[in-house]
């Protein structure tokens, strides 16, 4: 594994935790919770997925942007770009497919989570100006 700079471990165990929540709130909020770890993995792995791949190309994980208040929008925008893919991938996983209202909930809540969580990563890690 690459040594990666500690900010950017935080940031990126952050993300986790904040894809995880979103994941057991969804279930939750559907009385699911007592679902099969297999079933919780088919919405939780998809949304790994779809964050790592879309978020490397928007730029999420460079340090330079995520202490910069101006690229705040990014994650954001990243994960509603991931929204549709995260839906195929989780179709894929179930064999099934997917309601668009399902991606458009699931990109949705995890963007605004993602959102409010690297708000508060910028404001722990802010560079003096």
């Amino acid at each position: 594994m690459p040594n990666l700079p500690k900010p950017l471990v935080f940031l990126l165990i952050g993300d986790v935790v904040v894809l995880l929540g979103v994941t057991l709130f969804g279930f939750a909020s559907h009385d699911r919770l007592d679902a099969s770890v297999f079933r919780l993995l088919t919405t939780f792995v998809p949304l790994l997925v779809g964050w790592g791949l879309i978020g490397v190309h928007v730029g999420v994980f460079d340090p330079a942007r995520t202490t910069d208040p101006r690229q705040l929008w990014r994650p954001f925008w990243a994960m509603v770009l991931a929204g549709p893919f995260v839906g195929w991938l989780r179709g894929v996983f179930l064999g099934s497919g997917v309601a668009p209202l399902f991606v458009v909930i699931l990109g949705g809540v995890s963007a605004l989570s993602l959102l409010a969580w690297r708000s508060l990563y910028l404001i722990l890690h802010r560079r003096p100006v």
